[in-house]
């Protein structure tokens, strides 16, 4: 018993230490956001001696914010739809044919997740210029659709074997097409794992840089995250950190509101997720 004790303390312990550390970053930058620059640069961990929450206002004006989180919740609509759509069907149809070349296919989608991102940046932004479609959500939205597949495959086909096949093959005795048997027997049955899916790539496709910076190089609007990589000024022009700090705040806040929400589903789509090869 005391053993036990001992190793429920010491997790515990281990759980704390890793929340401090996870959280200090957001404390800062919620700290810092509500202070004046002078106090950012000469003292960021002070308590701030007034409110300024008037940086929240300059933030959302000077970084247009309103129209980059538009456009960024435009991208993540769209490669929600685009990877939810594909990846379940195929995952649904490669758990339940006998697919012998299966392994082949697996060690494909393996290889493609290990080539590093920069590789592909070259290629697909000559293929974007020479059609003209620079600048297009859309074509960002297929993008990120392409390179978050083989996981959201991999996922979701462990939860699609784990789903008894007498229910339906009981619907189709009943009569129900097969499409009908996916949509009204299978999908609901597997739907912790969709949500997982539509969880981590909307979270990727909010927060992702390098392919958001190329694609809309010289675009009057960009994404959210790109956005707010303009608050950082150059050799001429100094930052200003508290807004900086505030445009962060609200460009993480509805983020972390979502994953609060969905977090339990989140935890049980991936455990579920995985317990199939």
């Amino acid at each position: 018993m005391s053993l036990n004790r001992q190793s429920s303390a010491g997790l515990t312990l281990l759980l704390v230490i890793m929340a401090i550390v996870t959280l200090f970053p957001l404390a800062m930058m919620l700290l810092n956001s509500v202070k004046s620059n002078f106090s950012v640069v000469t003292n960021p961990l002070s308590l701030p001696h007034r409110l300024r929450l008037m940086n929240y206002a300059l933030a959302w004006r000077r970084g247009h914010l309103g129209e980059a989180m538009l456009l960024s919740l435009k991208v993540v609509v769209m490669t929600v739809i685009f990877t939810g759509s594909t990846v379940s069907l195929t995952a649904y149809s490669i758990a339940r044919k006998k697919f012998r070349a299966w392994s082949i296919v697996s060690g494909y989608f393996l290889l493609v997740t290990t080539v590093p991102l920069t590789l592909l940046i070259f290629p697909l932004y000559e293929i974007l210029v020479r059609l003209n479609l620079i600048g297009s959500p859309v074509m960002l939205a297929l993008v990120y659709t392409a390179l978050f597949t083989p996981f959201s495959l991999f996922l979701l086909r462990g939860y699609f074997l784990g789903v008894p096949i007498e229910f339906e093959e009981a619907a189709h005795v009943d009569g129900a097409r097969s499409f009908q048997i996916f949509w009204h027997v299978v999908l609901p049955l597997v739907l912790p794992g969709v949500l997982t899916v539509v969880l981590i790539v909307g979270l990727f496709s909010w927060n992702e840089f390098l392919l958001a910076l190329t694609f809309f190089l010289g675009a009057p609007v960009k994404t959210a995250i790109v956005q707010f990589y303009a608050f950082k000024g150059g050799f001429e022009n100094a930052t200003a950190w508290n807004v900086m700090m505030a445009a962060g705040v609200i460009l993480v806040v509805p983020i972390i509101a979502l994953f609060v929400f969905l977090q339990r589903k989140f935890v049980d789509g991936l455990a579920g997720g995985g317990v199939k090869g």
